[in-house]
C-alpha cells in the first residue's frame, strides 16, 4: 500500500484547520446534534502494530501524530466513566479474507503480534475489544448489542484507515441509528487525499466533523 508522511505532530494543527475548512461547504448546520459523552462510545478502530507501528508491514508513519489525540479522547472518557470500545482486525487464513482477499495480496494474522493493539493505546480491563474481518465493525460483531445494552446513543470514531474501516463503520452506524461524530485530527489514513475525501464523504450525509480540542474541553488534558 501506498503511504505518505503527511501528518506530523509538528503540522497536525495546521492540517486540521485546513481540513475544517475543506469540508466547511459540505457540512449542513446540524446545531441540534450535540456531543454527549456520557451517551456516546468512543471507538478505538485497527490501531495495531501492523498499521501504528514503525515495524508493522503497512505502516503509516501519520499513525504518529493521531496516538496522542486518540490517548486524550481515551482519557477523557475514562475520566467520566465512557464508553470505550477497541476493534482489531485480523484472520486466522487466507480463507476468511472475503473480497479484501481479491483486493490485497497481504493481510493481518490473528495471533501475532501485528494484529494486537499498540501499547501506546492499550485497553484496560473491561473495556470491549470487538475482532472483526471486514471494514465494518458491525457485521458478523455484537458491537451492536453491546452499545445497545449500555444505552448508547451516539459514536465517536477514531483510528485507521479513515476511508476504509473508519468511514465503513460509521455509515453503518448510521443507517443503525447512531448519532455519528468523527474528530478528523484522530483518525489517518495513507494519503491526505484519500482523507479528505472521506472526511468530505462523511460531513456531506453520515457525520459531524469535529476536533479532540473541542470534544474534549477544558477538562481533557495532553496525558
Amino acid at each position: 500500500m501506498y503511504t505518505e508522511s503527511f501528518l506530523t505532530l509538528d503540522n497536525i494543527d495546521d492540517k486540521l484547520s485546513e481540513w475544517l475548512t475543506l469540508i466547511e461547504r459540505y457540512t449542513h448546520p446540524r446545531t441540534h446534534l450535540i456531543l454527549k459523552p456520557e451517551k456516546c462510545a468512543l471507538l478505538v478502530v485497527d490501531m495495531l502494530y501492523y498499521f501504528a507501528d514503525p515495524g508493522g508491514r503497512v505502516y503509516l508513519p501519520s499513525t504518529r501524530a493521531i496516538i496522542p489525540r486518540i490517548a486524550m479522547l481515551l482519557k477523557h472518557w475514562r475520566m467520566i466513566g465512557g464508553t470505550v470500545v477497541f476493534t482489531r482486525h485480523c484472520h486466522m487464513n487466507a480463507e476468511d479474507l472475503g473480497m479484501l482477499g481479491r483486493f490485497f495480496s497481504d493481510y493481518i494474522r490473528c495471533g501475532k503480534k501485528e494484529s494486537e493493539i499498540i501499547t501506546e493505546l492499550s485497553h484496560l480491563p473491561g473495556e470491549k475489544i470487538f475482532q472483526k474481518n471486514t471494514y465494518d465493525a458491525f457485521y458478523n460483531t455484537e458491537l451492536d448489542e453491546f452499545l445497545t445494552s449500555r444505552s448508547v446513543e451516539q459514536v465517536l470514531v477514531t483510528g485507521v484507515l479513515t476511508q476504509m474501516c473508519c468511514e465503513t463503520t460509521a455509515r453503518s452506524a448510521f443507517v443503525r441509528g447512531y448519532e455519528v461524530y468523527i474528530p478528523a485530527d484522530a483518525l489517518t489514513t495513507s494519503s491526505e487525499e484519500l482523507h479528505i475525501g472521506s472526511l468530505q464523504n462523511l460531513a456531506s450525509g453520515f457525520a459531524v466533523i469535529t476536533d479532540t480540542s473541542s470534544i474534549c474541553s477544558t477538562d481533557c488534558k495532553k496525558p
